[in-house]
C-alpha cells in the first residue's frame, strides 16, 4: 500500500517586532497521531522559523509531492494561508487542501471563504478529524459524516457538517508530538515567548481546556479541563532529555495548575524519577489558585520563570470580563514565587470595554506595587469567536471597521473600546512603561535577577517603542 504524503505547515512570516518561534505543537501531536494510524510520510514545516516565503513553503509542499497539505495559522499570520494554498493548487490540482488552526477555529466559515483553493477546514482539535478526514480520502467517500467540518462539494459549495470537532477525552491516549519531525535545536537560537530567556528546551502540552469565561479568550480546547497524568507527563520529560538532552522544559497549557493535586504528583514525581529540571511558565498558570504549598512544589522542581497575567487591576473590569481574579491572592502568589528566586513576569490589559481612567490607573497601581520583575501591557484587542469580538459588534460596531489584524503586533492599537481617547490610552499606556520599570528597585532586581543577564539589551528596543508609543505618530 502507497505511502500517503502529508505535508503540515504553521504559516506565518516573522513578524516585523520579534522573530520568535516556538515548537509547533499542534501538527507535531497531528502527526505523531496520525503515524498511529496510517502509513503515512509526513513532513513538517514551520514559516516562522524558517523564515520563507509563502511561494517557498508552496514550494516545498510541491517538491514533497504532497498528496495532502495542512496549513494551520493564527489570525495576524493568516493572511498567507491563501496564497499558499492558490500556488499548490495550481502546480498540484489533485493535492486534497486542508485549513486549521486558531484562526479557522475562531472565523469559521469566511476564513474557509477567503481561501477558495482549500478543499476542507477543521475547527477546534484536530487529530481525530484528520483521522475521518484520511480515511474518508481512502475510501473514496465523502466528507459529510464528520462532524463539524466545513468542506466544499464537487460543485465547490461550502458546506458545515453538524456538530463540534471530536475531542480526546483521556490525552494520555495520544501519542507524544513528533519532536522527530522537526529540528529542536533550532529553536534553542531563537527566541519563543519573551522574556523567556533562550535555551535547550523543549514545550510541553500538558492539559486543554479551561473552565473560565475570559471574554477575550477563543476556548478552542472546550470549557472541560482535560489533562494528561502527572506520570505521563514525567516521561515525556525524562524521553525528551535522553533523546534530545534538553536542559529545559516550557509548559505552554492555558491553566496548568486547575488540579493543584496533579502538580504536586507532578513535582513529586519529577524529583524522584529525574531529580529537578529548570522549568518556565510563560503563560500557563491561574496566579489565584497558587498557594505556598504549590510553588514551593515548583520551584523545587525547577521552575525558574513564571508569567502571571493580571490583565486589569479593577475588581469591577475583573467581574465585567469574565476572568474574575482574585487579585490579592495574584499579589501573593508573586510574593511566593520571588521569594523562591523564581523571576516573574506580567502581563496587563488597557483599554477594555466601558473601562475608565481611574481604572486603567488602578491596573497600573496594582502592577507597579507588585513584586513582579517585568511586565507587558497590551491593547485590548478584539478577535473573532469570542465574547469581546460580540460586545463589540452589538455596542461599538463602527469601530470594527478599520481593523486589520494582517502581521498585527499584539502591542499596537489596533481598536479601542474604553472610556478615554485614543490619546489618553497611548498617555496611559506610556505612562505605565514609565512607572512600572523606572522603580529603582525594580530595575535593581531585573538586573540582579533576570536568567541571562546578557541578553538583556536585546529587550531595549522593545521597552523604548512601548514607552513612546504612539507619541509621534
Amino acid at each position: 500500500m502507497k505511502k500517503l504524503r502529508i505535508f503540515l505547515v504553521n504559516v506565518g512570516l516573522r513578524s516585523r517586532v520579534y522573530s520568535l518561534a516556538t515548537p509547533p505543537l499542534g501538527i507535531m501531536y497531528i502527526a505523531a497521531y496520525l503515524r498511529t494510524k496510517f502509513p503515512v510520510e509526513i513532513q513538517l514545516i514551520n514559516q516562522r522559523l524558517e523564515g520563507w516565503s509563502h511561494d517557498e513553503v508552496a514550494r516545498r509542499a510541491i517538491e514533497f509531492d504532497a498528496d495532502i497539505v495542512g496549513l494551520g495559522s493564527m489570525t495576524p499570520t493568516a493572511h498567507g494561508v491563501p496564497a499558499i494554498a492558490r500556488a499548490v493548487r495550481q502546480a498540484k490540482p489533485d493535492t486534497f487542501i486542508i485549513l486549521g488552526g486558531p484562526h479557522i477555529s475562531a472565523f469559521g466559515k469566511p476564513a474557509f471563504e477567503h481561501s477558495p483553493d482549500a478543499d476542507a477546514a477543521v475547527s477546534g482539535e484536530g487529530e481525530l478529524s484528520m483521522e475521518m478526514i484520511v480515511q474518508a480520502l481512502l475510501d473514496g467517500s465523502d466528507l459529510s459524516h464528520i462532524p463539524g467540518l466545513m468542506w466544499r462539494d464537487k460543485e465547490g459549495e461550502i458546506i458545515t457538517n453538524p456538530g463540534r470537532a471530536p475531542m480526546f477525552e483521556n490525552l494520555d491516549d495520544l501519542p507524544m508530538a513528533a519532536y522527530d519531525l522537526i529540528d529542536l535545536s533550532k529553536y534553542w537560537k531563537t527566541q519563543s515567548m519573551p522574556p523567556v530567556p533562550r535555551r535547550r528546551y523543549a514545550s510541553l502540552l500538558s492539559s486543554r481546556g479551561c473552565p473560565y469565561t475570559c471574554m477575550w479568550c477563543h476556548n478552542i480546547f472546550g470549557r472541560s479541563f482535560r489533562a494528561h497524568s502527572a506520570e505521563r507527563i514525567v516521561d515525556e520529560i525524562c524521553y525528551y532529555k535522553k533523546t534530545y538532552g534538553i536542559n529545559d522544559v516550557e509548559f505552554v497549557d492555558d491553566s496548568f495548575n486547575l488540579n493543584k493535586q496533579r502538580l504536586l504528583d507532578c513535582t513529586d514525581s519529577l524529583l524522584k524519577r529525574n531529580g529537578p529540571i529548570k522549568i518556565v511558565f510563560p503563560n500557563a498558570l491561574r496566579a489565584d489558585l497558587l498557594d505556598e504549598e504549590a510553588v514551593d512544589a515548583l520551584a523545587t522542581a525547577g521552575m525558574y520563570f513564571c508569567s502571571f497575567a493580571l490583565e486589569s487591576g479593577s475588581p469591577r473590569i475583573q467581574e465585567f470580563t469574565g476572568k474574575r481574579l482574585n487579585i490579592p491572592r495574584f499579589l501573593k502568589a508573586i510574593e511566593y514565587a520571588t521569594e523562591r528566586g523564581v523571576f516573574a513576569n506580567g502581563f496587563m490589559m488597557l483599554g477594555f470595554p466601558t473601562e475608565t481612567e481611574e481604572e486603567m490607573l488602578e491596573t497600573i497601581r496594582v502592577a507597579t506595587e507588585s513584586r513582579l520583575h517585568t511586565a507587558s501591557i497590551f491593547t485590548v484587542t478584539p478577535f473573532p469567536g469570542t465574547v469581546l469580538y460580540e460586545y463589540a459588534l452589538e455596542h461599538m460596531p463602527e469601530r470594527l471597521g478599520g481593523l486589520n489584524y494582517n502581521d498585527m503586533d499584539f502591542c499596537s492599537l489596533e481598536m479601542n473600546m474604553s472610556t478615554v481617547s485614543d490619546e489618553r490610552l497611548f498617555y496611559l499606556q506610556r505612562k505605565a512603561s514609565r512607572a512600572f520599570f523606572f522603580k529603582p528597585n525594580r530595575i535593581y532586581r531585573l538586573l540582579r535577577d533576570f536568567p541571562q543577564r546578557h541578553l538583556l539589551p536585546l529587550y531595549i528596543p522593545t521597552f523604548v517603542r512601548r514607552t513612546f508609543k504612539g507619541l509621534f505618530s
